[in-house]
């Protein structure tokens, strides 16, 4: 169900028709913002996207546009971490998120989003800010590749159960201490793949319905420039900047989360 305007939700199950305007306008602002953090950071389109989306968009539709949005996006920008793309680095992470996400699927009959949402949100909002401020971030230099397919692993979980793909390998490789282009090589190629792996989830349990797939074609040209721009700029940041960047980006990616999932609780 996707309503009209923030001001009257319609309670049909109806498919979105293109003369909702708001509707058009809301998936296009938060595609445009979502595909320029995804450019400048290589993660967060989905969190970011849903932070305007929760005011027009239901669950159901949301979920593929999310997955849809991240994949568009890291396909645009990949090409920026090319000199970062080391297939014997990646692979940990991408076996560990495949086994992951069907794992993910069967748990979340079992458990509660929302509350598992929330508390992602909170460890975010409170370890990175931490780390931000602190004069020396930790270094986990240990564990090798089967730490990193752990860490794999867990992204995959978190993204079947709840769509978040992104935290646990982000953190991860900021915490590694691998430069920039090392890092966002991971979890770009990670992202690609668990996003990939999802919309076929999507399409094979027709959580994807041709009533709203209209709404793909507003999200593509939408996030096109944002994205490009934001990949763009991406090359001016440091080491240091670019850690940053994510660490904020993860800290208001909790914030975000918290925000959202605390009203639907209560």
């Amino acid at each position: 169900m996707v309503a009209s305007s923030p001001a009257r939700r319609s309670t049909s199950t109806a498919a979105p028709t293109i003369t909702d305007d708001y509707l058009i306008i809301f998936v296009a602002l938060g595609a445009a913002v979502g595909g320029f953090v995804q450019g400048l950071s290589g993660f967060a389109f989905g969190l970011t996207a849903m932070a305007i989306w929760a005011w027009s968009i239901e669950p159901v539709p949301a979920g593929p546009l999310v997955a849809f949005g991240t994949l568009f996006g890291q396909l645009l920008s990949i090409g920026t971490v090319r000199r970062g793309l080391d297939a014997g680095l990646i692979w940990p992470f991408v076996a560990g998120g495949i086994l992951g996400v069907p794992l993910g699927v069967a748990l979340l009959p079992h458990l509660d989003p929302l509350m598992f949402k929330l508390g992602v949100g909170v460890l975010l909002l409170l370890w990175c800010p931490a780390m931000l401020v602190s004069r020396e971030i930790p270094r986990i230099t240990g564990g090798g590749r089967l730490a990193d397919g752990l860490v794999g692993w867990i992204g995959g979980i978190m993204c079947g159960i709840a769509g978040l793909n992104g935290p646990a390998p982000t953190l991860w490789t900021t915490l590694r201490g691998w430069e920039r282009d090392r890092q966002r090589a991971v979890f770009q190629t990670f992202s690609l793949v668990t996003q990939a792996l999802t919309i076929t989830a999507y399409l094979a349990t027709g959580i994807i319905r041709a009533g709203s797939a209209w709404l793909f074609a507003v999200v593509v040209p939408a996030m096109l420039a944002p994205t490009l721009i934001g990949a763009r700029l991406y090359r001016s940041f440091t080491d240091t900047g670019f850690r940053r960047v994510v660490l904020g980006l993860l800290g208001l990616s909790g914030a975000i989360l918290v925000a959202t999932s605390v009203p639907a609780l209560l």
